[in-house]
């Protein structure tokens, strides 16, 4: 999960520096960017939770800006910035991060329920 969002971050990087250099797309590219690493790093920072409650509540944002990094992709597609294509690896690579932090956040929920 946490390399997977790394990989992910990297890509909407990559998809940032071409917005703002090719396209020249300067507002939803700073949105995808700010939602896009913004996964990476909460996950990161769950890393040294101070507790598991602390936990859980970082994974919950993770999980949360996916749903928001997507709206995004979907703006850009839509808008013609992205190509299908393009939007259909970035959101399906999304949707799988998303689905591993709702797995994550399921398994911890259970651990505090015992």
């Amino acid at each position: 999960m946490y390399d997977k969002s790394e990989e992910f971050a990297l890509r909407i990087i990559k998809l940032f520096k071409h917005l703002q250099t090719n396209a020249k797309e300067y507002i939803l590219s700073k949105q995808i960017l700010r939602s896009g690493t913004s996964i990476g790093a909460n996950l990161n920072e769950a890393r040294g939770a101070e507790s598991t409650r602390d936990y859980i509540h970082k994974l919950h944002i993770s999980f949360k800006e996916t749903y928001e990094t997507q709206y995004w992709l979907r703006l850009l597609h839509k808008s013609d910035y992205l190509s299908a294509k393009q939007f259909e690896l970035l959101d399906l690579a999304c949707t799988d991060l998303r689905n591993q932090i709702a797995r994550t956040l399921i398994s911890q929920k259970k651990k505090r329920v015992k």
